[in-house]
């Protein structure tokens, strides 16, 4: 069955009737400690909600690991979920990605809800049934495909997010952008992120959410075109598995930004991207994210980290690349003398 995306004008109301057409005999929400204290008092006192339990762990992506989960399993368990349980996920996309797999595996699984409150979570974690955890130093390395119930968008927790939070979720939707249509690539290249308009910013999550809606209907299990929305991860979550090593962790979207500028220089040189839209989007992205600090000493804990992803085949180190804004070629071998080039450009530029 589909997931369902509710693009929400009303929180509460929106919320008591994804939780009729789920019903439970116990109900949780999982927040961290963030979402606990900006966004829970948004929802808390509203009657769907009166018999909620609420399961509070630690934020940030480092949390996002075996530890967590487990307590997570154990809160469930003390308070005596069954497997006609339901959780709602309310927070970033640590918190939909842990949730829903705690979810997902607890009693073989309970269903689950996503409040996404960041922008991130709100275009990407939330939407596409991909949960997980990471393990062994490595992003993401353990998880399910299974999709939420439903998925509530309502962009009131924005007010909540600081400015760097509220960028690392627009570099989804600039790869969203990218791989869909000219249009929509130049409305989000021209879209001011110093003096953000939240009423447009909630069409174009709309307009974004779509975009991954397609795309996941298509190829649920990412076997073929789904891996598009890779485009800017391989080298992205390289990026961002080095920064946690070092103990100074980017931000998902801040990484993604930063694989996108590598990426399409090698869509440039590798299949025939035009020069000046890379140019522009590169320029857009520096504007706004800075840059990323790296050595040539970097170069091969990088490619032995690209090496990890999931969607390398063999010894090969898999990439999505785009001949054009919305042309997309995926399961493309890249050698590792083009990918130090593109590290190259990524310093220079």
């Amino acid at each position: 069955m589909r997931q369902e995306v509710i693009i929400s004008e009303s929180l509460e109301e929106d919320l008591a009737i994804a939780l009729t057409e789920c019903s439970h005999d116990k109900l949780f929400v999982l927040v961290d400690e963030r979402t606990h204290e900006h966004c829970w008092p948004v929802i808390c006192r509203f009657h769907s909600l009166r018999d909620a339990h609420l399961i509070i762990i630690k934020a940030t992506d480092e949390n996002k690991n075996l530890d967590t989960l487990s307590q997570v399993w154990q809160q469930l368990s003390m308070c005596g979920a069954t497997r006609h349980s339901c959780l709602i996920n309310l927070g970033g996309g640590m918190v939909t990605d842990l949730g829903g797999f705690a979810a997902s595996t607890f009693k073989r699984g309970i269903d689950f809800l996503n409040i996404p409150t960041t922008l991130l979570a709100m275009v990407d974690a939330s939407v596409g049934g991909k949960t997980g955890i990471n393990f062994n130093g490595l992003k993401n390395e353990v998880g399910v495909f299974n999709e939420s119930k439903s998925v509530i968008l309502n962009t009131c927790f924005l007010k909540t997010l600081d400015t760097y939070n509220l960028r690392s979720g627009y570099a989804e939707m600039l790869k969203h952008g990218l791989i869909s249509n000219d249009k929509m690539w130049s409305d989000l290249i021209n879209y001011d992120l110093c003096r953000p308009d939240l009423s447009q910013l909630q069409q174009m999550v709309s307009d974004s959410v779509a975009v991954k809606e397609r795309i996941v209907e298509a190829d649920p299990l990412e076997h073929d075109i789904r891996k598009a929305l890779n485009f800017g991860h391989t080298i992205g979550h390289a990026f961002e598995s080095l920064s946690m090593s070092k103990g100074e962790p980017l931000l998902h979207g801040y990484a993604v930004a930063y694989g996108m500028i590598c990426e399409l220089y090698l869509c440039c040189v590798l299949a025939g991207f035009p020069t000046d839209k890379m140019r522009a989007t590169v320029r857009y992205i520096r504007e706004y994210y800075g840059k990323y600090d790296i050595t040539c000493d970097d170069y091969q804990p990088l490619i032995t980290l690209m090496r990890h992803d999931k969607k390398n085949i063999s010894d090969s180190i898999i990439f999505t690349l785009l001949s054009n804004v919305g042309d997309i070629k995926i399961n493309q071998a890249v050698e590792e003398k083009d990918i130090e080039e593109c590290l190259d450009f990524f310093r220079e530029n």
